[in-house]
């Protein structure tokens, strides 16, 4: 190509750039992608480029993901540091060609190699993904020092973590702050957290609830979430519960679980916001949905009874059963009433009692109440020379149900039982002389 075809590719490129974003002249994709097709003509690399990224977006042109994988290709085989790195992201994504990790691995190096700081970190995260950290250290630094505000927040992770690097908050801070500096929200978030618990910095509330705020009005959810919690427990703010909701609302509609949760409760209470148990329900749902344990109780106290919803013990106990399941205490004595009454499901002692032995066993103070009646009934009969009772006051001894936990005590009771021919009081006094 001669020097006058490369000014004339050079010249063309420069005025669809001009016309694509609107500089020096009025903007206008049309005539960006006319002067773009022209100096593909004359070979200009940087051309194929950004008409590449025109098909990729459908900017100006109908969206054509192979066309602008054809065009990423013919520049990325010219040397041009972008369209590799595009490829290279064509062929991690499966976008346009089919998915080839070997070769986006093989497009971001070359473009890493020749200094671009956006496939050097892409080269970084793939490292990460192959456990390499100290590879994926040294792309994130190259690409660091170049100011790409993701490598520096990666950096920062990396640091917090020890991978790759030995553990050092004050530096993970050090990179915390440069991203954040940029307006990165998730460092922005993350160097709230080090200011909040004082890792790597002297702990300083005001700037945790700074950097926090930044995050969260930059739409991070994470940082809306926090800072609903932080004004309805006047942590570091004084209390505000309409802000709360504010914060959770934000937060809850990008799909937080605990936001959803928190908001849920809000309408069931109405804090913040207009009792409704619809939009309770609603959102409880929504967090229930992804496993929120607060939230699938809550919600299976609306299902119970009939609050925004039609009154459906079924529903109920299902719900109880998902957090129960999963360890929630509230959860565990509501199942274990629905199971004494015969609500939603068939009445069934047994179950009623293992669910409340579990929330008792976790501090849950309803249950424990509920246990110190039943030991109180036990005890009478076990005093009376009654077998089975006289083993389940030991296990209400061993176990601190209804009763201060006592394994002296426990052992008594299953040794009067055993000796009445308990084989189960018997095996918990073996269990216990070998623990």
């Amino acid at each position: 190509m001669g020097i006058l075809q490369r000014f004339k590719a050079k010249l063309n490129y420069g005025l669809g750039v001009c016309y694509e974003i609107g500089k020096y002249m009025e903007q206008d994709i049309n005539e960006a992608i006319k002067y773009y097709n022209l100096a593909v003509e004359q070979g200009n690399t940087n051309a194929m480029c950004n008409l590449g990224v025109c098909y990729m977006r459908g900017n100006g042109v109908a969206q054509d993901t192979a066309k602008a994988v054809e065009l990423y290709t013919k520049a990325a085989e010219l040397g041009n540091q972008g369209a590799q790195n595009n490829l290279g992201a064509c062929y991690k994504d499966g976008i346009g060609v089919e998915q080839d990790f070997a070769k986006a691995f093989e497009w971001f190096t070359k473009s890493a190699e020749q200094g671009y700081a956006i496939a050097q970190f892409n080269l970084g995260n793939c490292y990460g993904v192959a456990q390499d950290y100290a590879q994926a250290v040294k792309w994130f630094e190259k690409a660091a020092k170049q100011k790409h505000s993701g490598a520096q927040f990666a950096l920062g992770l990396y640091y917090a973590a020890g991978q790759g690097v030995a553990q050092n908050y004050r530096k993970a801070v050090e990179w915390f702050t440069l991203a954040s500096e940029q307006g990165h929200a998730e460092a922005q978030y993350n160097l709230g957290i080090c200011y909040e618990q004082g890792l790597g910095v002297a702990q300083n509330s005001d700037k945790a609830f700074e950097w926090t705020a930044k995050a969260a009005e930059q739409g991070f959810a994470e940082a809306q979430n926090n800072l609903g919690y932080r004004y309805q427990s006047s942590k570091g703010v004084a209390l505000d519960i309409e802000k709360s909701a504010y914060w959770y609302t934000k937060a809850a509609e990008q799909g937080h679980a605990l936001a959803q949760s928190s908001l849920g409760g809000f309408y069931f209470d109405g804090r913040g916001v207009e009792q409704d148990y619809q939009k309770a329900v609603y959102w409880l749902t929504k967090a229930a949905e992804q496993g929120n344990t607060g939230a699938q109780c809550n919600l299976g106290v609306c299902y119970k009874n009939g609050n925004g919803v039609e009154q459906d013990y079924k529903k109920a106990v299902e719900w109880y059963t998902k957090a129960a399941e999963q360890g929630d205490a509230t959860a565990q004595y509501n199942l274990a009433i629905c199971y004494a009454n015969g609500q939603g499901v068939a009445k069934d002692n047994e179950k009623c009692t293992e669910w409340l032995t579990k929330a008792a066993k976790q501090g849950y103070a309803s249950a424990q109440a509920t246990f110190k009646n039943i030991f109180d009934n036990f005890l009478k009969l076990a005093e009376q020379g009654n077998m089975q009772a006289q083993f389940n006051v030991g296990n209400c001894y061993k176990d601190g149900l209804g009763v201060a936990k006592d394994k002296q005590k426990a052992a008594e009771w299953y040794a009067k039982a055993a000796r009445q021919g308990s084989a189960e009081a018997q095996n918990r006094l073996n269990d216990m002389e070998q623990g």
